[in-house]
């Protein structure tokens, strides 16, 4: 079964691998305005009708002429102008130059334009610069994109340079995958919605809330299910309907190995139910299965586990069900500032800001290590990566940094 990993603790880099191999894009697409391609995942390819340019131009102010034709004195008498959308419908014969405008069409006859600046004007006698090259300041039809280019790939994200270069080819609507559609819930006797009086021993659901805006900053669509009794019965009901209208459902605590809980339970009576021992800390198993053909998602219940085991697995794989193009996340090295003791073994993340000092790249960690501590994730600019063959991690240890800016998004 595609959520199926087996019983051996593997490492983020395998799981992801099974998920390439086994999990497929949902494939539902629909055509929408530019506007509203914003963030999408494309899903068809896009390929240039025309050059583009679709003409030569120029790429500055000033006078286009034929290098070859050019007099020792560098004096040429000017014949016309071609500004942009009004481009000189002459030939610039030999001695002639015409004034020429930023994005301007290049005349027949020249292949040189000389900067405004080099030149100086007498009434229609231009002089300009004798040293410069064929070619000089302008740019040649197709020179951005050829005729028959494929210019954006499907499975691309449609960021808005990808928005401007689709409007560029003369495009005013493409082909995306739908919006996953994601439902998320709580259980626990503990869990009180935000805003409510506070019981001895109850805590406020912020995992609920941390991911739905995860997964609404992956442009998922999301409904929030609140916070579900504590009754097999009733979470059955529940997650029966949610498969009905969602793609993913997605949920944090009370499902763990050796549980008896409702929602293990209730979930293997729906569909099936794996969890993935994930060589990481952070974390423990993440809890991965179907419910009808939909897909479950059980995060750990420790809040900063959240956001790293949804960086780490749960967004690769719902990228992956979007059909988006997988892209490994910038990793930048970077020097302890600090020193940590540890046994290897796991993947550790540490929850990080980075410095510049004299060019080099410092991490400072935050003090506390409990995953617990959910201002830790505020306070932090990225996560450092502790390797699973490292011990104690000494002051200006050479560590991997990834910021937030790369995988929440």
């Amino acid at each position: 079964m595609a959520y199926d990993a087996g019983d051996k603790m593997i490492s983020v880099e395998q799981a992801l691998a099974l998920l390439e191999s086994r999990v497929q894009p949902l494939g539902l697409t629909e055509v929408v305005a530019l506007p509203a391609a914003l963030g999408r995942v494309l899903a068809e390819d896009v390929v240039s009708p025309l050059d583009v340019p679709a003409f030569a131009n120029s790429a500055m102010d000033g006078y286009a002429f034929a290098l070859a034709n050019l007099p020792a004195d560098g004096r040429l008498r000017r014949v016309g102008r071609s500004a942009a959308g009004h481009p000189f419908d002459g030939v610039v014969g030999a001695g002639e130059c015409i004034r020429i405008l930023t994005g301007a069409m290049m005349p027949q006859g020249a292949d040189c334009v000389a900067m405004q600046e080099d030149c100086s004007v007498d009434g229609d006698v231009v002089t300009v610069p004798t040293s410069l090259k064929p070619g000089a300041n302008w740019r040649h039809a197709g020179e951005d994109v050829a005729h028959g280019a494929t210019v954006l790939e499907t499975g691309s994200r449609l960021r808005p340079q990808e928005i401007g270069l689709a409007a560029a080819v003369g495009r005013t609507a493409l082909r995306v995958y739908r919006p996953l559609r994601a439902a998320v819930f709580s259980t626990g006797d503990e869990i009180n919605p935000p805003g409510s009086p506070l019981p001895p021993g109850g805590i406020y659901d912020s995992n609920r809330f941390t991911a739905g805006a995860l997964l609404r900053a992956l442009g998922l669509e999301v409904t929030d299910l609140g916070i579900l009794a504590d009754d097999r019965a009733a979470i059955i009901a529940a997650l029966d309907k949610a498969a009905m209208d969602h793609d993913v459902i997605l949920t944090s605590g009370g499902v763990s190995v050796g549980d008896e809980d409702h929602v293990k339970a209730a979930v293997e009576a729906l569909g099936s139910l794996h969890f993935w021992r994930l060589a990481i800390k952070p974390g423990k198993p993440v809890a991965l299965g179907e419910i009808k053909g939909r897909t479950f998602i059980g995060l750990p219940g420790n809040p900063v586990a959240v956001m790293v085991c949804f960086m780490l697995l749960a967004r690769p794989l719902l990228l992956r069900l979007m059909g988006m193009r997988q892209c490994a996340p910038l990793m930048v090295p970077v020097r302890a500032d600090f020193s940590f003791r540890r046994k290897p073994g796991r993947r550790e993340w540490l929850r990080a800001r980075v410095v510049n000092r004299d060019g080099q790249l410092w991490a400072e960690k935050f003090p506390v290590e409990s995953s617990g501590v959910l201002s830790s994730m505020v306070w932090a600019e990225g996560l450092v990566a502790v390797p699973e063959d490292m011990g104690d991690v000494a002051p200006g240890a050479l560590l991997d940094f990834v910021s937030f800016a790369e995988v929440l998004r």
